[in-house]
C-alpha cells in the first residue's frame, strides 16, 4: 500500500504546528483523522516520524529527514496542477522588496515560477531591511514587498501573511535535551545562546523573552544564519528560530535537531505588504493572486 497526499498533508501540518489539535482546526478535520493518518503513514515507511509528548508532537531525526521529502512532493504536486491564476498574458514591470530572510529563504523558488507562469512578467528585485521597505512602499519606489508582516509597523503599510513558520529550540544532535520530555525557556537560559540580529531577529526574541522570567544568556550575536547553524551543530550553544531557515546539517556537516519548547512560541509571518493607497496594477495583481493560490488563502480583490 502506497501512501497518499491527504497523509502528506497531514504529516506537514502536524509537523509545523506541533500538535495533532492545531492540525486537525487549520485542515478542518477531526483528531483522530490526522492520528489515523499518521498511523499508516509511519506503518508504511517503517520507522516512527513523531516522538508522542505531553506537550503534542516532535519529529524524531527520520521525521525530519521525511519532512523535506515531503515538502518537495507537494511543492511538485503544486507545480503539476493547473492553477486558476491570472492570464499569464499580464506583462508589465514589477519593483518586488523583499528583506534578507525572505530573499535567501522563501522568495527564489516562488520567482522562478512566476517568471514561467508569466514571460512578460519584469520582475526587479531589491533586498532591504524592513525600515528601508517600509520607506520604499511610502515613497512609491516598490510596488509591493515580501517581508516578515509581524515585523511591519508603519500604519500605512498594509500586510496579507501567507505563511507562519513556528520557532523551536535549535540544539546539537548530541545536547542532553534530547532526552528530556519538558524544556523551556527556564531551562534555555541556563545554556549559552546563539543569538540571530538579521531580520530584527535579536529584537523579536526579547520580546517573547521579556514575557517571561528569564533571559537569554547571549555568548554570541551574528547576522549570520550559517554562523548560528555551525555554532548550535558544534555544541557551542543553542538558539531560538523558526523553521524556514531550519536545515538538519551545518557546512561542517555536522547535525543539527529541533525541540518544541513548553512555553509558547509566536511564529514568523511571511506574507506581502504594500502602500494602502496604492492601486493595483495587473502585475502587482498577478503577484498577489499567485501566493494567495500557493497558500491556499482566499483570493481577494485588490484595489
Amino acid at each position: 500500500m502506497s501512501f497518499s497526499l491527504r497523509q502528506i498533508r497531514y504529516f506537514v501540518a502536524t509537523a509545523e504546528l506541533g500538535q495533532i489539535s492545531q492540525a486537525a482546526v487549520a485542515l478542518s478535520i477531526s483528531q483522530s483523522a490526522v492520528t489515523t493518518a499518521i498511523r499508516d503513514l509511519e506503518r508504511h515507511v517503517g520507522l516512527d516520524l513523531f516522538n508522542r509528548t505531553p506537550l503534542g508532537m516532535d519529529l524524531t531525526a527520520a521525521g525530519r529527514e521525511f519532512l523535506f521529502h515531503a515538502y518537495e512532493i507537494l511543492r511538485k504536486v503544486q507545480e503539476a496542477s493547473n492553477l486558476n491564476l491570472p492570464s499569464n498574458a499580464v506583462e508589465g514591470k514589477l519593483t518586488v522588496a523583499a528583506t534578507y530572510t525572505v530573499m535567501g529563504y522563501f522568495l527564489p523558488h516562488h520567482i522562478q515560477r512566476l517568471k514561467r507562469s508569466y514571460p512578460g512578467l519584469d520582475i526587479h528585485l531589491f533586498e532591504l531591511n524592513r525600515e528601508a521597505i517600509e520607506e520604499g512602499l511610502t515613497d512609491r519606489r516598490y510596488d509591493i514587498a515580501l517581508a516578515l508582516t509581524s515585523n511591519i509597523t508603519n500604519p500605512s503599510i498594509a500586510t496579507e501573511t501567507m505563511m507562519s513558520s513556528p520557532r523551536r529550540l535549535w540544539l546539537s544532535s548530541r545536547h542532553r535535551f534530547l532526552s528530556r520530555a519538558d524544556v523551556g525557556l527556564k531551562e534555555v537560559e541556563e545554556e549559552a545562546y546563539i543569538m540571530l540580529t538579521v531580520d530584527e531577529a535579536a529584537q523579536t526574541a526579547m520580546k517573547y523573552w521579556s514575557q517571561s522570567l528569564y533571559r537569554p544568556r547571549v555568548t554570541l550575536r551574528t547576522s549570520s544564519v550559517e554562523a548560528v547553524r555551525s555554532m548550535v551543530a558544534g555544541g557551542e550553544g543553542v538558539a531560538i528560530l523558526s523553521d524556514m531557515v531550519y536545515r538538519p546539517w551545518s557546512l561542517e556537516g555536522e547535525r543539527l535537531e529541533t525541540m518544541v519548547l513548553s512555553d509558547p512560541m509566536p511564529p514568523m509571518n511571511v506574507g506581502l505588504a504594500w502602500h494602502r493607497d496604492a492601486t493595483f496594477s495587473d502585475p502587482m495583481r498577478a503577484l498577489r493572486t499567485y501566493f494567495q493560490q500557493a497558500f491556499n488563502r482566499p483570493i481577494t480583490p485588490a484595489r
